[in-house]
């Protein structure tokens, strides 16, 4: 490589009783500069109103800030209700209650995007497994409030979802052009390697870092696509996702072979993170 270039891995997840920093600094050996820490519902904070969210976040904040100080990279952190936690919180409390609790996470997330400790929201959205036409109604409620928050707040939202399919990108696109909010500033998570207009209607890609992922996306004649591992940091369960390395490796061996160019990870990891997120 002429010079080193940005590796960006759109979708982490640290725990507080995961590898957490170590994780990183692996990630930062391997090769990474940056990357997208997403929250979790952590088993430290049980989600019963929406008043919990605040104390959840604050975890993910302390992480991030941790990270900061025992690597060089470069983190922006997203928070947001997760998508799943509105069953429980029917189970508990009722489908209107738990709709309020999961409404009153996006605006404290949304205030935490506002005062600095935040890039996006997210990852929220929808369960990924077949519900009931209630919760699939009240999960896409939610997800809209959401997306007015970020158009409120000049930031992106990263969706969990269903399997991404192109319908899933055209529900997502008209969901945030209901919100006011530009669908590229919507990212789905785990999207398959849609690129083309016609695959995504303006919803920005965030493709596992498989090497057939990636060079099927490059195939179709665009960059405009992210990256991630989706990596857990979950001690019980290591070979859940995608190693934490996983982005920088594959993205310097795809450089060395020539499957992607210099041009092409400039725009994946850095041209594009810096537009969603910010410097």
């Amino acid at each position: 490589m002429a010079e080193k270039v940005p590796i960006y891995d759109n979708h982490i997840h640290m725990s507080p009783s995961g590898r957490n920093v170590d994780a990183l600094r692996e990630f930062e050996a391997a090769g990474g500069t940056g990357l997208t820490l997403i929250t979790l519902p952590y088993a430290e904070v049980h989600i019963g109103k929406g008043r919990d969210f605040s104390d959840s976040f604050e975890i993910t904040y302390s992480m991030a800030e941790k990270a900061k100080c025992a690597t060089k990279l470069h983190i922006n952190t997203a928070v947001g209700p997760y998508p799943i936690l509105l069953l429980g919180l029917a189970e508990e409390h009722g489908l209107e209650a738990a709709v309020e609790a999961m409404m009153e996470g996006m605006e404290i997330a949304g205030k935490a995007v506002a005062e600095g400790k935040a890039q996006a929201i997210g990852e929220i959205g929808r369960p990924h497994f077949p519900v009931s036409d209630e919760i699939w109604e009240a999960s896409n409620e939610v997800m809209l409030a959401g997306m007015r928050v970020a158009k409120e707040n000049g930031c992106p939202v990263i969706i969990h979802s269903e399997a991404g399919t192109i319908e899933t990108n055209r529900s997502l696109s008209e969901i945030a052009r209901r919100a006011g909010l530009d669908p590229g500033m919507v990212i789905k998570h785990s999207s398959p390697p849609f690129v083309r207009e016609e695959e995504t209607f303006g919803v920005m890609p965030s493709i596992p870092a498989s090497r057939d992922y990636i060079k099927e996306a490059l195939s179709k004649g665009s960059d405009r696509f992210m990256v991630e591992t989706d990596y857990y940091d979950d001690p019980e369960k290591p070979g859940a996702r995608m190693s934490v390395n996983t982005v920088p490796k594959r993205i310097k061996a795809m450089l060395a072979n020539g499957n992607m160019t210099e041009e092409n990870v400039h725009r994946i990891c850095g041209d594009i993170p810096v537009k969603m997120f910010g410097g």
